[in-house]
């Protein structure tokens, strides 16, 4: 006689009935939770699971649909991007040249007080300078055909710069006062005394002051008349005094020069 159930059916049976028992158990544990009015740890898992899953289905969906956005907005942004590129340019090209026009300004204010003190003065760029710094020489862009000549005298309008030494068609040499072979009659104005400035490299030098000259650091010193300035024109201020020689007949000083040697755009050529 062949039996019923298997040994087969047997497993299912019990896998029911335990089923059964574990899913009453836990209607019973939910039952005594709702009573005393905690959440199971049933319900807490449930709900932790589904609150994790809401979570991750949004962030898909916004990370999906901000990918949309950014492949749908991407030749917008590049456009604007180009836009902004070059508006960016546009602003630096206009910032160099706002600084490079008022760099400009100093310079072109100092030739404007010369032009007015010395109507006849003619204006010039300058255009070179000696690179081994062996001269103390500029080139500037007036020459012969603007009635340029030797020992032009040469300012700004803070004062005194060189002498024309050598005259091209087109163009000029200029001697700076601080060369050691610039020579130039000058006077420290208070007092009226005589002296000769001679070029020390850096600055300038006053020589054959009378003995009986006050000088004092800061008085100002100025063009004599001679055969490249009129008198009155600034040379500097007396920078230093130098010692006394016992039975010297005269004395010396150190002028800073008026005019930034090292600077120099603009001029105005004077002529004898």
């Amino acid at each position: 006689m062949v039996p019923i159930f298997t040994y087969r059916d047997d497993r299912k049976l019990f896998a029911v009935a335990g089923a059964i028992i574990v899913a009453a158990l836990l209607a019973l544990l939910q039952l005594d939770f709702t009573r005393a009015g905690r959440a199971s740890p049933l319900t807490v898992v449930i709900t932790t699971v589904s609150a994790w899953a809401q979570l991750a289905a949004t962030t898909v969906v916004r990370v999906t649909h901000d990918g949309v956005n950014a492949i749908a907005t991407a030749p917008q942004l590049a456009q604007e991007n180009a836009a902004l590129r070059a508006a960016n340019a546009k602003l630096s090209a206009e910032n160099s040249a706002l600084s490079e026009t008022l760099a400009r300004v100093p310079a072109e204010a100092s030739l404007a007080r010369a032009e007015t003190s010395d109507p006849g003065g003619i204006a010039a760029n300058v255009i070179g300078f000696d690179p081994e710094n062996a001269l103390h020489v500029i080139t500037i862009d007036r020459g012969a055909k603007d009635h340029l000549h030797t020992d032009d005298g040469v300012m700004t309008g803070d004062g005194v710069v060189g002498r024309v030494i050598e005259v091209d068609p087109l163009s000029a040499k200029v001697l700076l006062i601080n060369d050691p072979t610039s020579r130039l009659t000058a006077q420290v104005q208070q007092g009226r005394w005589w002296a000769l400035a001679v070029g020390t490299l850096t600055r300038v030098k006053l020589r054959f002051i009378s003995q009986d000259a006050k000088l004092h650091v800061g008085a100002r010193v100025v063009t004599g008349e001679g055969r490249s300035f009129r008198a009155g024109v600034p040379i500097g201020r007396i920078s230093a005094l130098e010692p006394m020689n016992a039975g010297a007949l005269d004395q010396s000083a150190i002028v800073d020069p008026a005019v930034n040697l090292n600077a120099l755009t603009h001029v105005l050529v004077v002529p004898k």
